[in-house]
């Protein structure tokens, strides 16, 4: 895994600055370790940095055509590049390397824009093309890689893989986008193709970007999108034989490399899937790893040590200190603008213990989002069924107004109070599911945000993010929250988390669980074999019964969460009081202070849990006061 940058004077051909360049290029160090290079010419410099991982001898970026006319920059694995290879040999172009940024390069000079189509696998890159003028930029179909650019007001466009990237530029526009703040408090993070900043946009998952040199005008466009469109007819037992073939196929192809390969193993269902496959299709014990928690409540050490006793994998596990606060500024660094999942903690100790053993390893990421795995999406199931059965006139002020009382009652049985029950059952389908994914309500936004900002938001709403991908979204309740999942929250929340943590350790994570080909399969599964009853993974489970164990199978979920709520009662108390009665927040003039007041009371004296809330905020003060001040 590698890191990119680059900056495109598309005016004119003003000499670039290789001195910027190069520190855009080594902010990005983490990213690649092994090798780092630059090329510039009149109006154009491409940096990279490498994480050497196939063909380690060679393919150095940014890496040219033979006639010079072609430069790429490229961040990712191309996992049928051997096949392309062939394909492009029989063309008549001439490989000097064995890597697959090779065939990347020349694929553009046969397809063009086309070739992104025929890739498979998780990339961000950059081809300038001299002989046509042309900047390509591409994103791979899940946003598996990051890719950032901005244009500024001299003209240039810059692109990275990281947002600390382009921040390294003195024109990179500084302005806070407002409604990326209501998007924050909406959804724990900033969805594509919002940043923080006004004027810094990422480039969405399955999009491409074309611009020629001397263009004032031009837009992403997609290549790809994922369609939930029923297959052929086929019972539980044949559609679980063919979705372990598929997957086993997408993890055959994802352990070629040139350095030591392993495996996340959390005792999850998916994660161990993977490892089931690895194990099936190697020689050697497969390396894994897991970290365990002290607390049981959070610790499913036990259970990845029952999947590794059983594949007979070279295992190592280490607990992790719940109680470690260090990272929470060190999270800020990393992630560059607001992000509020706090499983991103544990996600970088497990990186980190990884990078001991590994340079690559392969987890069980997307399987949640793509056979209907998580909690919400089995009671937004009950909930359509709920505003199937009422009408309008009737449902929405009944549950409404039992909603605004029932949460507050936090001693009353969970399913009496879950934001995701009767609030949500008072609104639409996708209003519903909006209310069941946030971070804080519009009734806790409403309050926690200052008249000041609520001017600044002009009436925009986070749902608007949802409301964009709805006209693509299908029909049916359980595949339209799970494409709403796929085009929000597994690239801004999940895949961002990932990439960061692991590129922190110079480590690739590789996601076969999110090869296009398998999502695009998985997609015409019938909702029924996803969500049975209460059982989510439903026919992904059941073929996996001659695999793994019930209890590997079969037993609540978890998750990979940390104890915030005893923690902000407890050794950081003094710290979220200073953090969200300070002065940082209080000069933004963005939020109510009596209501910051009332979260940090009500929290500590044990009236109420808004340990989420007051993580989210946490995490953006310390952004504040790490890039604005």
């Amino acid at each position: 895994m590698c890191g990119i940058v680059g900056i495109f004077d598309i005016q004119g051909n003003c000499e670039i600055d290789r001195d910027l360049l190069s520190r855009m290029n080594e902010s990005q160090f983490h990213r690649g370790p092994d090798e780092g290079g630059l090329h510039t010419e009149p109006g154009l410099g491409f940096g990279h940095r490498r994480l050497s991982i196939i063909d380690l001898s060679s393919g150095q970026q940014p890496m040219h055509s033979p006639d010079g006319n072609v430069v790429l920059t490229y961040n990712g694995e191309v996992y049928n590049f051997l096949e392309l290879r062939t394909e492009l040999e029989a063309l008549g172009f001439v490989f000097r390397t064995h890597c697959d940024t090779e065939v990347i390069l020349y694929a553009w000079q046969a397809w063009g824009e086309a070739c992104v189509e025929r890739l498979r696998g998780m990339f961000a890159f950059a081809i300038w093309d001299r002989a046509k003028q042309t900047l390509f930029l591409a994103r791979d179909r899940l946003g598996v890689k990051p890719l950032f650019y901005s244009l500024l007001a001299n003209g240039q466009f810059i692109f990275g893989s990281e947002l600390k990237a382009l921040g390294q530029h003195p024109l990179l526009p500084r302005e806070i986008d407002h409604s990326a703040i209501e998007d924050y408090f909406g959804f724990g993070y900033i969805p594509d193709p919002k940043t923080i900043y006004r004027g810094v946009m990422k480039l969405e998952p399955g999009y491409c970007l074309t611009i020629r040199h001397g263009q004032t005008a031009w837009q992403p466009r997609q290549y790809w999108d994922v369609r939930f469109e029923a297959g052929p007819s086929r019972g539980v037992e044949e559609t679980g034989r063919e979705l372990i073939e598929r997957l086993r196929e997408a993890v055959k192809i994802r352990m070629v490399a040139d350095v030591p390969l392993g495996a996340f193993l959390s005792g999850g269902v998916d994660s161990s899937a993977v490892v089931a496959m690895m194990a099936g299709l190697s020689a050697d014990p497969v390396n894994t790893c897991s970290i365990s928690f002290g607390d049981p409540k959070f610790n499913e050490s036990e259970f990845a040590a029952q999947v590794a006793t059983r594949y007979h994998t070279a295992h190592r596990v280490e607990q992790v200190d719940p109680d470690d606060f260090s990272l929470i500024d060190r999270l800020s660094d990393l992630y560059d603008e607001p992000y509020a999942d706090s499983s991103a903690l544990p996600t970088y100790r497990v990186c980190e213990l990884a990078k001991k053993q590994v340079t690559v390893v392969l987890s069980g990421d997307g399987g949640d989002e793509n056979l209907a795995g998580y909690r919400r999406h089995r009671w937004h199931t009950y909930e359509d069924r709920m505003r199937a059965l009422l009408p309008d006139a009737v449902r929405v002020p009944i549950f409404s107004s039992l909603g605004r009382i029932y949460p507050k009652l936090d001693w009353a049985p969970k399913v009496l109070r879950a934001k995701s029950t009767l609030e949500s059952i008072g609104r639409d389908s996708m209003a519903g599911y909006f209310h069941s994914v946030s971070v804080m309500s519009n009734d806790m936004r409403a309050k926690l945000f200052s008249a000041r900002l609520k001017s600044e938001l002009q009436g925009y709403q986070a749902i608007e993010v949802f409301r964009r991908y709805r006209q693509s979204a299908p029909e049916h309740p359980l595949s339209m929250v799970q494409y709403l999942d796929l085009k929000t929250y597994l690239a801004g929340d999940i895949l961002t988390k990932v990439d960061r943590a692991s590129m922190a350790h110079a480590l690739e994570v590789r996601v076969p669980i999110l090869d296009y080909q398998l999502v695009e399969w998985m997609a015409t599964i019938p909702p029924e074999l996803k969500l049975n009853g209460r059982e989510g993974k439903y026919v992904f489970k059941k073929a996996l019964e001659s695999y793994l164990p019930n209890d590997i199978l079969y037993r609540p979920k978890m998750g990979f969460s940390v104890p915030l709520a005893g923690w902000f009662r407890g050794p950081l108390k003094q710290r979220v009081q200073d953090a969200l009665l300070g002065d940082t927040l209080r000069q933004t003039g963005w939020f109510d202070p009596s209501f910051l007041q009332h979260i940090v009371s009500q929290h500590q004296a044990g009236l109420r849990d808004y340990s989420s809330p007051i993580w989210s905020l946490l995490m953006f003060e310390a952004f504040l006061r790490k890039n604005l001040a």
